[in-house]
C-alpha cells in the first residue's frame, strides 16, 4: 500500500516540475529493506533463538510506534511523500506535524523499527546488522535529501535550526 502511494505521489511530483535527484541511494534502500525483511525470517528458521515474552512484547510496543510515528510523517507531506528524493521548486518546506520538532520523523521510525521489529523473535543479529546498514544508507540519504530541499526551497529557514533526529537535540 505504502509503495502504491510513494509511486502516485511521485509521478504528481514530476507533473509538477519536481525534479528527482539520481544520487538519491534509492536501488540500495530497497535492496537492503529487502533483504532485511528476509533476514528476520531466515535468522529465526535457521537459529532457531529462544522466544522472549517480555522482550517480544516490548519490541512489538516500539514498532506500533514507530508505524504510527511513520504514518503521521506520511499523513503530514500528504501527497508529497514519497520513497525517492523528489522536490518540486516552490513548494514550502512542511514543518507541521513531527516536523514541528524533527527534521526527520521518518527516518527516526525507520530505524526505530529496524532495530525492533527483529528483535520481536529474538533474531539479535538482523537487528544489529541492519541497524548498521540502515544507518550508512540513511547518512548518505539525508544528505542528498536535503541539498535537494536546500536548491528548491528554504529549507534551512524553515528546518535548518530544529534537529535531524531526537527532539532534544540528536
Amino acid at each position: 500500500m505504502e509503495l502504491a502511494l510513494s509511486v502516485r505521489n511521485a509521478r504528481r511530483a514530476l507533473s509538477r516540475g519536481g525534479v528527482e535527484d539520481p544520487a538519491d541511494a534509492y536501488g540500495w534502500m530497497v535492496a537492503v529493506h529487502t533483504l532485511f525483511l528476509f533476514s528476520c525470517l531466515l535468522e529465526v528458521w535457521l537459529r532457531r533463538p529462544p522466544f522472549i515474552p517480555a522482550l517480544a512484547g516490548a519490541m512489538a510496543a516500539v514498532v506500533a510506534l514507530t508505524m504510527a510515528l511513520r504514518y503521521w510523517a506520511i499523513a503530514t507531506l500528504g501527497d508529497r511523500w514519497n520513497t525517492r528524493v523528489i522536490s518540486v521548486p516552490g513548494c514550502a518546506v512542511i514543518t507541521a506535524g513531527p516536523y514541528r520538532w524533527v527534521r526527520h520523523p521518518n527516518y527516526v521510525a525507520v530505524t526505530l523499527e529496524v532495530a525492533a521489529l527483529p528483535l520481536v523473535h529474538t533474531a539479535w543479529i538482523t537487528a544489529v546488522v541492519f541497524s548498521a546498514a540502515n544507518l550508512l544508507l540513511l547518512r548518505a540519504r539525508i544528505r542528498v535529501e536535503e541539498a535537494a530541499l536546500r536548491a528548491h526551497a528554504d529549507y534551512d529557514g524553515a528546518l535548518g535550526r530544529r534537529p535531524r533526529f531526537l527532539p532534544w537535540g540528536g
